[in-house]
């Protein structure tokens, strides 16, 4: 991409100086002598970078600023003041630019302010590009499903994305998506131009996530050499996006709790608040009310990001969205393996139907791209399955050992569960993570449903 450079100033033989130095490097550039004429430029040409006097004979460069970063948020702006007027290089950096320099200034001088700016435009744009991408990709066609707990989800996203709503809760088991309804509010919303910031809370300790979420002045720690921002300011007019939010230690919790009621923060190692505007997403798939009532969770906090709460349901309580989920993916993963599957077999369809899914779509996904990746055909047939699903192992485990059921030689779901999950640490040498990964969950979620089964090592069954 060759960088267009617009040079504004008033002084002709300025003009004609820059012009002929830029040129000189390879830039095209144009070049205009007031305010009006370079924002008739900007809308006319769309140049990526601008050198903009702040002294001009029709308005003032502030005033231009202001107008450029209202019809084109990428352009990127370098400021010229007079020697000694600071105040304009400090309010036009606030409005945005990405540069300035003071006169008299030299050629070199602006040929290196140039160049910085013409990398920051190229990273911005593909920065834009991704932005619309994750629109198109996150909007609402992506949630997929069209059964009544689904539709209900639809509603309230639509009602978050219309209202001015600022925290946001997702409640659901593991696997359920709530994380692409995060990312359906952000890129659906108004705030869909700005940053998503995304941090899993059970990922970090206690002080680094504190530093993750607020950033650190330079000097705040041993290793501060550098001040660093937070994603909360970094995301500003954007969305925030806290995962696993229940494992967020309490310390933390109170700082969060403070930055939502005063909707400002400091940095660790700070003395300044810095206010930001900003939407809080959390997610969850632990009973924040019980957590709350252990004293895991603060109540304040968990009734302030209750403000709008979206329940994901499990996939076994959505019916038909099962086999709609099923062909979407074996479209999506025949493309990408360049396989022909068209359709499920009635046999296969039946069986995804009844299997539990503790996994719940991630499992889905994870089975389909792992039958696509692995089987021949244009039909996904019952024998394609695995075992586990098909029901070849769980009738022969049923007939084998008739007393893990009831007297009916029946077993219930959580020794279902408890099998599947077995089968797959035996597979795996009980390595969780792996496991935790076949599964389609987290690692921690498969450690809360080994304590919930009784799998824990001394519990009856050893695992690693």
């Amino acid at each position: 991409m060759r960088i267009q450079v617009l040079v504004v100033d008033d002084e002709l033989l300025i003009r004609k100086s820059l012009a002929k130095v830029l040129r000189a490097k390879g830039y095209p550039v144009e070049v205009a002598s007031t305010g009006a004429d370079g924002l008739d430029k900007v809308s006319e040409i769309h140049p990526h970078v601008m050198i903009l006097d702040m002294r001009l004979p029709d308005t003032d460069g502030l005033s231009v600023l202001r107008r450029v970063r209202q019809l084109d948020p990428l352009l990127q702006v370098i400021v010229i003041t007079a020697f000694g007027d600071v105040q304009s290089a400090v309010e036009a950096m606030k409005l945005g630019a990405c540069d300035f320099l003071r006169k008299p200034y030299e050629m070199e001088d602006i040929v290196l302010a140039v160049e910085g700016a013409a990398h920051t435009f190229r990273q911005a744009s593909e920065l834009d590009l991704y932005r619309r991408q994750a629109w198109r990709h996150y909007s609402d066609e992506e949630i997929v499903g069209g059964s009544a707990p689904m539709r209900e989800v639809r509603e309230l996203i639509d009602k978050v994305v219309r209202s001015q709503a600022t925290s946001v809760l997702i409640t659901g088991a593991s696997g359920t998506g709530k994380e692409l309804v995060a990312r359906a509010i952000h890129y659906r919303s108004d705030r869909a131009q700005a940053p998503l910031m995304e941090v899993n809370c059970s990922s970090f300790h206690e002080n680094l996530l504190e530093n993750e979420l607020f950033g650190h002045e330079k000097g705040a720690f041993t290793d501060a050499s550098d001040t660093k921002k937070g994603l909360v300011e970094l995301c500003d007019r954007g969305t925030l996006f806290l995962d696993e939010v229940a494992d967020m230690p309490l310390a933390t919790q109170s700082k969060l709790l403070r930055f939502i009621d005063h909707r400002s923060f400091k940095r660790v190692g700070g003395a300044h608040d810095i206010a930001v505007d900003i939407r809080i997403v959390t997610a969850t798939n632990k009973d924040l009310e019980a957590e709350v009532r252990a004293g895991r969770f603060r109540s304040d906090l968990f009734f302030r990001l209750k403000v709008v709460s979206i329940h994901m349901p499990p996939l076994r309580d959505r019916g038909e969205d099962i086999l709609v989920l099923a062909r979407h993916f074996l479209r999506e993963f025949s493309r990408k393996f360049q396989k022909g599957f068209r359709d499920l077999s009635p046999e296969a369809s039946q069986r995804l139907l009844v299997y539990p899914w503790p996994g719940n779509v991630r499992e889905l996904r994870n089975l389909i791209e792992r039958v696509v990746l692995l089987e021949e055909g244009d039909i996904l047939a019952l024998e394609h399955l695995p075992a586990e699903v098909s029901g070849r192992r769980a009738a022969t485990a049923a007939t084998a050992t008739p007393l893990d059921g009831d007297a009916t030689g029946v077993r219930t779901l959580a020794q279902l569960e408890a099998a599947h999950i077995g089968e797959v640490l035996r597979l795996t040498s009980g390595n969780k993570s792996r496991a935790a990964r076949i599964l389609g969950i987290s690692r921690q979620g498969l450690i809360e449903k080994l304590r919930r089964l009784g799998m824990e090592p001394g519990a009856g069954r050893q695992v690693s």
